[in-house]
């Protein structure tokens, strides 16, 4: 096996053993073996657990920010965007439970890693959120008085959905709430 082949199984198996027991529950030895290879060779790419663990977040980060990218050119309007956006956000958090882990466990606060993945996906987020907000209002579309201040809110209350409806909500019923809560955003709550 070619060394950057045997790279991606590592990444692959340790990513499948670290969403099915957790961080600390999950060793070097166990990922090894279920890979059917020695220990040296994870450590010949990777420093130590941690290192590995910061790979395989990297990755599902990586892979969460192009798929929410891909489906938001995909869609014209400014307000199928913002579904678009919610849904891919929540259904592959759901899905990927490395990195939804690292976005909000605070066992893991203590990893630097962590904590700049942390800081680096919020701004991602909220300049993907301004992004929109910016082409609503550019299309006439939205009416937006200050598009920070709305972009933050928006990033504060889908963090404050996510383990909610990433544990009890299933799939099938995410894109009506996500209509749902749309339908506040866009429309308010006062009677018109």
């Amino acid at each position: 096996m070619k060394g950057n082949d045997k790279k991606k199984l590592i990444i692959e198996v340790a990513r499948r053993k670290f969403s099915k027991f957790g961080f600390f529950k999950t060793t070097i030895e166990e990922i090894a073996k279920s890979a059917r290879i020695g220990k040296a060779s994870i450590y010949h790419y990777f420093q130590n657990k941690e290192s590995l663990f910061k790979e395989v977040v990297e990755q599902e980060n990586i892979f969460l920010r192009n798929k929410i990218q891909e489906s938001i050119k995909r869609e014209t309007s400014p307000q199928k965007q913002l579904k678009v956006y919610i849904l891919i956000r929540m259904k592959f958090l759901k899905e990927m439970s490395n990195i939804n882990n690292a976005l909000k466990d605070e066992y893991l606060e203590h990893y630097s890693f962590i904590e700049k993945l942390r800081l680096k996906n919020t701004q991602e987020e909220l300049q993907t959120i301004k992004n929109i907000l910016e082409y609503g209002k550019n299309c006439n579309i939205f009416c937006i008085n200050d598009i920070e201040l709305t972009a933050f809110a928006i990033i504060v209350a889908l963090k404050g959905l996510e383990y909610s409806w990433s544990t009890e909500i299933p799939v099938s019923e995410m894109e009506s709430n996500v209509d749902k809560l749309l339908e506040v955003l866009f429309y308010g709550i006062i009677k018109r």
